[in-house]
C-alpha cells in the first residue's frame, strides 16, 4: 500500500515539473528571439514564466545553454517527424531527382513552422542561436545528425551527374554548400515568421504564405546547388 501511495503522489509531481519545463521552454524562446540571447537572463526567464522559485530555471535545465540546447533538439526531433513522413513512401532518395531531394530538405522545416501557428518565434531563435559562437556547432549538429537529413545531404554530395570526368567530392566546398543553403533557410524563414507576427493572418492564410515561402526556397537551393556545380565543372 505504501508503494502504491507514492506512485499516485508522484505522478501529479511529475507533470507539474514537464509543464513547468515546456513553459519555461516557450518563455526562453519567446524572449530570446524577441529581445536577442544576451539581453535575457535566466532570471527574467524565470520570472516572464511565472516561477516564484528563482532557481527554477537553474532546476530544470542547470543553465541557459542547456535551456536553449532543449529547445534545438525539440524542434529537430519534431522536424524530423514531417521529413520521416515524407520521405518514407519515397524509398531510396539517392535515386530522387536533385528538385526532390532538395523538396526533403526544405519542406519539413515548413510544415512544422505551420504546425507551429501565428505567432511562432522557432525561426527567429535559430537565427539568434547560430551567430551565437558558443552554440553554433550545437545548433547546427541537432538538424544535422537527424538521421534523413544526413541521408539527404549525403545523398546530393555523391550525385553522380554532378562531377565530371576524373573530379571527385569536394568535402570542403560541400560544407561551403551546406552553409550557404542553410543561411538562406535560417535567415528567409526567421523574415516571414517576423512578417506573420506583425500582421497576424489567419491560420490558413499563414500556412499558405509558409508553403509560398516553401517553395520559392526549393528552387533558390536547386538554382544555387545547379550554379556552384557549374561553376565547379568548368
Amino acid at each position: 500500500m505504501s508503494g502504491s501511495g507514492a506512485a499516485l503522489t508522484a505522478a501529479p509531481a511529475s507533470a507539474r515539473s514537464a509543464a513547468a519545463k515546456g513553459l519555461i521552454m516557450r518563455t526562453a524562446e519567446r524572449l530570446y528571439a524577441s529581445r536577442g540571447l544576451a539581453e535575457v537572463s535566466i532570471r527574467q526567464i524565470g520570472e516572464a514564466a511565472g516561477q516564484r522559485n528563482k532557481s527554477a530555471v537553474q532546476y530544470h535545465f542547470t543553465g541557459r545553454d542547456e535551456l536553449i540546447k532543449a529547445i534545438l533538439a525539440e524542434h529537430a526531433e519534431a522536424t524530423e517527424r514531417h521529413r520521416f513522413a515524407m520521405m518514407s513512401p519515397l524509398g531510396d532518395v539517392a535515386g530522387l531527382s536533385l528538385r526532390d531531394q532538395t523538396r526533403c530538405i526544405v519542406l519539413p522545416r515548413i510544415e512544422h513552422h505551420v504546425e507551429l501557428g501565428t505567432p511562432s518565434w522557432y525561426g527567429r531563435f535559430l537565427a539568434q542561436v547560430v551567430v551565437e559562437p558558443a552554440l553554433r556547432e550545437y545548433a547546427l549538429q541537432a538538424h544535422l545528425d537527424t538521421p534523413s537529413l544526413r541521408r539527404l545531404y549525403d545523398a546530393i554530395h555523391s550525385r553522380r551527374d554532378r562531377h565530371g570526368p576524373g573530379q571527385a567530392y569536394d568535402p570542403e566546398r560541400g560544407a561551403r554548400r551546406e552553409a550557404m543553403i542553410r543561411q538562406l533557410v535560417v535567415h528567409m524563414t526567421a523574415e516571414l515568421e517576423a512578417e506573420l507576427a506583425r500582421e497576424q493572418p489567419a491560420a490558413d492564410i499563414a500556412a499558405e504564405a509558409w508553403r509560398r515561402l516553401g517553395a520559392d526556397l526549393v528552387t533558390a537551393v536547386c538554382g544555387l546547388i545547379a550554379a556552384m556545380d557549374a561553376d565547379e565543372n568548368t
